[in-house]
């Protein structure tokens, strides 16, 4: 650089080629997605923390919270640092960042197993399918740690590996998670349009439902990172362009990851279960009735629903439960009204000719939902008026 005649040098943590620059700022965009997520996964993790089984997708969950921090932060500390020089400090940290980043995809992927194998309830010819590339996946990304070494950067302009004298076949590090996470993607959208059979969705909130853009959003990202190992042209030795997108795929998948363990409904045992499955809402009096079907009558009359258990309370404390035999109340105008032990609670949804409960009245036409309560009343219990 010269100014009126006169060159001034700029240091060498400056003077940055216009690749390494731009994979210097790329890396500070991965960092701030990294503090982001972990800022806003913090409440959520401390709720999960606090459920006291510790199933493969909770303990997983945990150690990608953790190791995504200290793989990419150390390394991140080493790439910004100025007082580094390439001998020694380099040559020996080089190892640090393939190696954390394949067991950072392997646990990763073994979520995406265990899931993927939920959803289709334990299937023997997806588990073994995923199984096996989960296997492949470890044995390649574990051989192929040996052949990235210390990218020849001047003093001061930080730490970071790549692959050894450029070569694109070390891409096949990358390559095996990315064909796992297509798979998973692919199985999981078709498991979610098979439900589409049963309960017809919008394409926007089949997707939410099914966390379908987490799986799209880790293997788009792990493609594109493959294509940079694999087309990306360097200009010489010191030239990290391969290496660009590497930081944000790892960060990613690790997050996004964590966000599928999250968007799981129900308990974590096994994999979880397919939100399909799960039982349905509504609100009902005093809070929520929940409950699942178990009866349908076909033909002219509407099916009609027994709902599990209805959640009230009343002065002494005791719940009311629709289909069982346990004693409650509901609170009416600071009255307690005592359920007998046959006490019933139906949900129908009205048809043409819609019955009620057990046959005793009619719901008029059109109406869509009736909450009917037959209950037998022992009078001779009733205190007169005076």
């Amino acid at each position: 650089m010269s100014t009126n005649g006169t060159t001034i040098s700029l240091p060498a943590s400056l003077d940055l080629p216009p690749h390494l620059s731009a994979q210097k700022y790329f890396f500070v965009c991965t960092l701030t997605v990294l503090s982001w997520d972990t800022l806003v996964l913090s409440p959520r993790s401390y709720k999960l923390c606090r459920t006291k089984k510790w199933p493969a997708l909770k303990a997983l969950y945990y150690f990608l919270q953790f190791w995504v921090v200290a793989d990419f932060v150390v390394t991140g500390v080493m790439f910004f640092s100025t007082s580094v020089t390439q001998d020694p400090d380099c040559h020996r940290f080089w190892p640090y960042e393939p190696i954390c980043t394949a067991i950072l995809l392997f646990a990763a992927s073994t979520v995406h197993v265990i899931r993927i194998s939920a959803i289709y309830s334990h299937a023997n010819h997806i588990r073994v399918t995923l199984f096996a590339l989960l296997f492949v996946q470890a044995i390649v990304t574990s051989v192929c740690c040996g052949f990235y070494r210390s990218v020849h950067l001047r003093d001061g302009q930080g730490c970071i590996a790549g692959p050894l004298n450029n070569q694109s076949w070390v891409g096949i590090y990358w390559l095996f998670p990315t064909i796992l996470y297509g798979a998973s993607f692919a199985l999981a959208v078709s498991r979610s349009l098979k439900t589409l059979e049963s309960r017809p969705l919008t394409p926007w909130r089949l997707m939410l439902r099914d966390n379908l853009n987490l799986y799209g959003t880790i293997f788009f990202v792990n493609l594109v990172n493959v294509l940079f190992y694999f087309i990306m042209t360097p200009t010489g030795p010191d030239d990290p362009i391969k290496t660009i997108v590497t930081s944000m795929a790892g960060v990613l998948t690790a997050t996004m990851t964590m966000r599928i363990v999250l968007g799981v409904r129900g308990p974590l045992e096994n994999g979880g279960t397919f939100s399909s499955t799960g039982s349905g809402s509504g609100s009902g009096v005093s809070g929520t009735i929940s409950g699942t079907a178990v009866g349908v009558s076909r033909g002219r009359s509407a099916p009609t629903y027994t709902l599990g258990d209805i959640h009230t309370q009343s002065k002494t404390g005791a719940a009311v439960r629709s289909a069982g035999k346990s004693e409650g109340g509901w609170d009416v105008d600071k009255n307690s009204v005592d359920a007998s032990p046959d006490a019933k609670v139906m949900l129908p949804i009205a048809g043409e000719t819609d019955s009620v409960g057990d046959g005793r009245g009619t719901a008029p036409p059109r109406v869509g939902v009736q909450i009917t309560v037959d209950q037998q009343v022992e009078y001779d219990e009733v205190p007169p008026k005076k």
